[in-house]
């Protein structure tokens, strides 16, 4: 293990943070991004910063360090032939390597600088024999460990993003249920009415007393609002009537939710995605009350408006699968009176490769 071998670990201690910031994680789409919104305002660089390197040949050196070399001459005379050149083809294979092969010109020139001093600070560690030993080989050997997780992770979802169109349109026309959108009134009902102001102090059995006739009153109120709005009431008129019955001062929320989906939807009122047009919905309750609904309009988006979000919907869960396939090829056990309870943070300089959160699309 030479002077290499040290600059392979502080090259990774350099670009590692850089490297875990931008790994790869996929999300669960829950709409295709518009890509207008995607490139945050002045990201674009100008032509000035981006320097055409289209004719510079493989062969061209493009970093040259005077003064390093593997075996530097004693007498500083013929120093001028002590030099480490490096190419634009083996700068690019270095950014390969950390999986930046586009990094932007102005930081490409900062890299370039930060790893032409840990050329020379390996060269000086190797000087000073400090790169032999047990500890060294153990770092280097927790380095590999390292990269080789990130290599499953990379390979992984290289091969989860091998998405056919037949792979996404099977999985449309098996989950059409999932792209239906619908426009919605609702009502809201509180469960609780504010009680009137009282000059004189309750007892908690009467406090009691009149918060339960209250909630009585607005489930009662709330079945009335029902076979109103079934008989084809106005939602916005019903939804002020149901605040001022409970007391509540400020204003009403409004009644219409366009665009919804089945899993936009709270779990207990998902139901309402089964209804028709102009259908009212049966009077759902939770802890803060009531809420009723009617369907305005209703209709399933077309695959191609929705086909960026099933294979980003598919590519997350086969990361996940995988990942999960993974892990659960071995079983780890822990000696508790060695290493404590378990809970805490992870310890330094291990950064496992990490799975998608468990996201699976309705």
């Amino acid at each position: 293990m030479g002077r290499y071998g040290l600059v392979c670990l502080l090259l990774a201690a350099l670009a590692w943070g850089q490297a875990d910031s931008n790994a790869a994680r996929p999300q669960l789409a829950t709409r295709p991004p518009d890509a207008a919104s995607q490139a945050p305002a002045g990201a674009k660089p100008s032509d000035a910063d981006q320097p055409d390197i289209s004719k510079i040949s493989p062969t061209t050196p493009v970093i040259t360090i005077d003064g390093l070399c593997d075996n530097p001459p004693a007498d500083k005379t013929n120093a001028a032939d002590c030099k480490t050149v490096i190419t634009r083809e083996q700068f690019e294979t270095i950014l390969n390597a950390i999986q930046q092969p586009n990094m932007p010109a102005r930081a490409k020139r900062q890299f370039a600088t930060r790893y032409a001093s840990v050329l020379v600070m390996a060269q000086q560690a190797h000087e000073m024999g400090l790169d032999k030993g047990p500890g060294f080989e153990e770092q280097m050997n927790l380095m590999r460990l390292q990269v080789l997780s990130r290599e499953v992770n990379r390979s992984v979802q290289e091969k989860a993003s091998q998405i056919s169109d037949k792979d996404v349109e099977d999985f449309y026309n098996g989950h059409k249920a999932d792209f239906e959108e619908a426009d919605l009134y609702r009502i809201v009902i509180p469960k609780n009415q504010q009680p009137p102001a009282s000059k004189t102090k309750l007892s908690d059995a009467e406090e009691k007393k009149l918060t339960e006739q209250g909630q009585e009153a607005m489930k009662a109120l709330a079945d009335k609002l029902h076979t109103r709005a079934v008989a084809g009431e106005d939602f916005t008129k019903l939804q002020e009537e149901a605040f001022q019955a409970a007391g509540v001062k400020t204003k009403a929320p409004s009644v219409t939710m366009n665009d919804m989906r089945r899993n936009s939807l709270p779990p207990n009122v998902a139901s309402v995605m089964d209804l028709k047009e102009g259908e009212v919905s049966q009077v759902f309750s939770d802890a803060t009350g009531f809420t009723i609904y009617k369907v305005k309009k209703k209709e399933t988006e077309p695959l191609d408006k929705v086909k960026e979000e099933i294979r980003g919907n598919l590519r997350a869960q086969r990361v996940q699968d995988a990942m999960q396939n993974i892990e659960h090829s071995a079983t780890t056990s822990l000696d508790d009176s060695y290493f404590g309870p378990a809970g805490g943070a992870p310890p330094p300089g291990i950064s496992p490769a990490r799975s998608m959160p468990p996201t699976r699309p309705n």
